[in-house]
């Protein structure tokens, strides 16, 4: 995902020489070749998250489109006081960057899951958020997001993740949710990396002669609500998947498009719990631990709809 928006970074910024990309002190593999092509539109801030977001903020207030860089929970949870004062309340047009949503950094600990970060820019007002699932979903969001006014968040995996969409994404829309295969059974919606999930967990389905539906999330905020609300009219069960806290994130996103339109589909919600992993592994080994695995996904489907069948009179 990270070189896919650094290709599509590199062509945005030869049409625009006021978008600037500004680093906290890494990415140096990955970003090398913008820095090298566009040197006057690339500031490395240092270690310094809280000072990076503020340098961006006053940039912006300047009329240039600033993107911040770093991983995990560095631009987002340790400056979240500057990216509310400073950036959103103002409107400014930053547009801030996480490589290693979730378990990506798993082996480094906690302090690397990134896995509240959805819900908590999610919560900021004026912040649009940005969750593809795979490349083809960032080359189509970032244009986008560079457009959008104000403050934004995307949230990409690391580096190698497939390309799940068959051709590429065309015309996307703010906030357009993105069916990638046709179901009749269920529905399995996933914001994010865990896209590679939810699909090999359809693909499970589908040896067991169950059809699921797998739609993805490349804008959480705002979200699709006339897709979420058809899906919840076409199918008994929505199984949400995120790489994040099942407090705040898609789930309850979906959740309260459903509960405002008082549909009567149901919601099962697959992500962390309420804790802190105390775990350190790959993303993969940890996925499987808190049970958001493709074999988790599709087991936990097929028992739903077991359950819906047995309560039909």
């Amino acid at each position: 995902m990270r070189d896919a928006f650094t290709r599509v970074l590199q062509r945005l910024a030869a049409e625009d020489p006021n978008l600037l990309l500004v680093t906290g002190d890494l990415g140096f593999g990955v970003l090398k070749p913008f820095w090298e092509a566009y040197p006057d539109q690339f500031i490395n801030a240092g270690i310094a998250e809280q000072a990076m977001t503020g340098l961006a903020a006053g940039l912006a207030r300047e009329g240039k489109t600033v993107l911040t860089y770093s991983i995990g929970n560095f631009p987002t949870l340790r400056c979240l006081e500057q990216i509310r004062n400073d950036c959103a309340y103002h409107d400014a047009n930053v547009k801030i960057v996480c490589v290693g949503g979730g378990f990506v950094y798993g082996s480094l600990g906690m302090s690397h899951h990134a896995t509240e970060d959805m819900a908590i820019l999610r919560a900021l007002p004026q912040v649009t958020v940005f969750t593809p699932g795979d490349p083809a979903e960032v080359e189509a969001v970032v244009p986008v997001m560079i457009r959008t006014p104000g403050t934004c968040y995307l949230r990409l995996g690391r580096g190698g993740e497939p390309t799940l969409h068959q051709a590429p994404i065309e015309n996307y829309r703010l906030g357009q949710g993105l069916t990638l295969r046709p179901g009749r059974d269920i529905a399995l919606l996933s914001a994010g990396g865990i896209l590679t999930q939810t699909m090999s967990a359809a693909a499970l389905l589908a040896q067991k002669g169950i059809e699921a539906e797998v739609v993805s999330f490349p804008t959480l905020k705002p979200i699709d609500r006339e897709l979420i609300l058809a899906l919840g009219r076409r199918f008994p069960w929505l199984v949400c998947v995120e790489e994040h806290t099942v407090i705040g994130g898609l789930g309850s996103a979906v959740c309260e498009v459903l509960a405002e339109a008082g549909s009567p589909c149901r919601v099962c919600r697959i992500g962390m719990p309420d804790v802190y992993s105390s775990i350190v592994g790959t993303q993969q080994y940890l996925r499987g631990r808190y049970g958001m695995d493709d074999a988790a996904i599709a087991r936990r489907a097929e028992e739903l709809l077991q359950s819906t069948e047995e309560a039909q009179p």
